[in-house]
C-alpha cells in the first residue's frame, strides 16, 4: 500500500512547543498542512505559522472542542520523567497527565471521526510491558517504582482500547532517547563532557543503545499520519544504527570536530560502585546498560527509512 503524500490536512499537535513538536510542526507546515498547535500556558511557544491554543491543564482540556475540525491528531504532550519522583503521589500525577488525558483525547478524536491518531510514546515502556506480560511485576509495584513508564504503558493501552471499541485509526510510536539541537538530559551531559574534554571511565563498557535524531522521529510521525497501513500498529523508531556508550562518545567528538576524551577501561562493576558513591546511581543503567529497539517493523510496514544518518544528526548538535 502506498502512503498518502500528505499536505492539505488540519493536524492537531499537542505539546507543539516541546523538543519534538518544534521539529515536527515546520515539516507539516512546509508540506501544506494546517497545524493547530496545543501548548501549555506559560510554556515554550509553538513555531510560527500555526494556530496556537494555550492550555493551562492538559488533563482538564476541552478535547472535543480542540479536536473539532481536525483530520489528524499527533499527541506529543506528556508529563516527562523527573528523577526522584516515586510513590503514590507521583503515580497519581503521571497517571492524570499521561494516561487520563491521553484516554480523553483519543475518545474525543474517535467521536470527531479523525482520520489518524498518532500517539508518541517511549521505548521506556518496553521492559515494563514485557515484565507485566510475563507476570513478573504487579501493577501496584510497577506504579510505585516506575510511575512515568507505567503511565505511558497505560496510555498506550487506553488508545488501543479506544481503537478496538470505535475503530479509531490509531498508531503508536516508541522512540528511544531523542537527540538534536537543544536536547537536554543524558545527551546534553555527554555533549558537555566531550566539549570540555572530561575523562570518562567508559572504556570497558560493551553495551548496545538505540537513539533517534529528532528529524528522523518527525519523519516517522509523518509516515504514521500518511500511510494507510499504519493504524493498529505499535512501532519502535530509531536511527537504525545502535552504538555502545563509548562509541557514542567517539562519534559525538567526531561530529563536533574534537578529539575524543580519554576513556579509561574501568570494569563496569567498579564503575557502578563509583557512581553509587558519587550519588549518581541513576547513571549506572544509562551509561552501561542495554537499551535498543528494532525499527524493522516500521521499515517493512510503512516503507520508512531514516532520512538522516546518526552522524548527520550528531553534527546538528554543533548548534545546540
Amino acid at each position: 500500500m502506498q502512503p498518502n503524500s500528505g499536505g492539505g490536512r488540519t493536524v492537531l499537535v499537542t505539546g507543539a512547543g516541546g523538543f519534538v513538536g518544534r521539529a515536527l510542526v515546520p515539516r507539516l507546515l512546509d508540506r501544506g498542512d494546517r497545524v493547530r498547535a496545543l501548548v501549555r500556558a506559560g510554556g515554550r511557544p509553538a513555531p510560527a505559522g500555526c494556530e496556537t491554543v494555550a492550555v493551562a491543564d492538559m488533563a482538564a482540556a476541552d478535547w472535543p472542542a480542540l479536536v473539532a475540525g481536525s483530520d489528524a491528531v499527533v499527541h506529543l504532550a506528556a508529563r516527562v520523567h523527573r528523577a526522584g519522583e516515586t510513590g503514590a503521589a507521583a503515580a497519581d500525577a503521571y497517571r492524570r497527565d499521561n494516561t487520563d488525558a491521553t484516554r480523553a483525547l483519543a475518545e474525543a478524536a474517535a467521536v470527531a471521526g479523525v482520520g489518524r491518531f498518532v500517539l508518541v510514546s517511549t521505548a521506556h515502556v518496553v521492559p515494563l510491558v514485557e515484565a507485566i506480560g510475563l507476570g513478573r511485576t504487579t501493577e501496584a509495584a510497577a506504579w510505585a517504582e516506575h510511575p512515568y513508564g507505567m503511565s505511558k504503558v497505560e496510555a498506550e493501552a487506553a488508545v488501543l482500547r479506544v481503537r478496538a471499541a470505535t475503530g479509531l485509526p490509531a498508531v503508536v510510536l516508541r522512540p528511544p532517547l531523542v537527540y538534536g539541537p537543544g536536547a537536554v538530559a543524558n545527551i546534553a551531559a555527554l555533549l558537555k563532557a566531550v566539549r570540555w574534554g572530561v575523562p570518562l571511565p567508559l572504556g570497558a563498557v560493551r553495551n548496545r543503545r538505540s537513539l533517534v535524531y529528532v528529524g528522523n522521529l518527525a519523519a516517522a510521525i509523518e509516515a504514521a499520519i500518511d500511510h494507510p497501513a499504519a493504524p493498529g500498529h505499535v512501532f519502535a523508531v530509531s536511527d537504525d544504527d545502535d552504538v555502545s556508550t563509548p562509541e557514542l562518545v567517539r562519534r559525538l567528538a567526531r561530529a563536533l570536530g574534537r578529539r575524543a576524551p580519554w576513556m579509561p577501561a574501568v570494569p563496569p562493576p567498579v564503575l557502578a560502585r563509583l557512581l553509587r558513591l558519587a550519588g549518581r546511581e541513576g547513571w549506572i543503567e544509562r551509561l552501561t546498560g542495554d537499551a535498543f529497539v528494532d525499527a524493522g517493523p516500521l521499515r517493512e510496514a510503512l516503507g520508512w527509512t531514516p532520512p538522516h544518518t546518526m552522524d548527520e544528526g550528531l553534527r546538528s548538535l554543533r548548534t545546540g
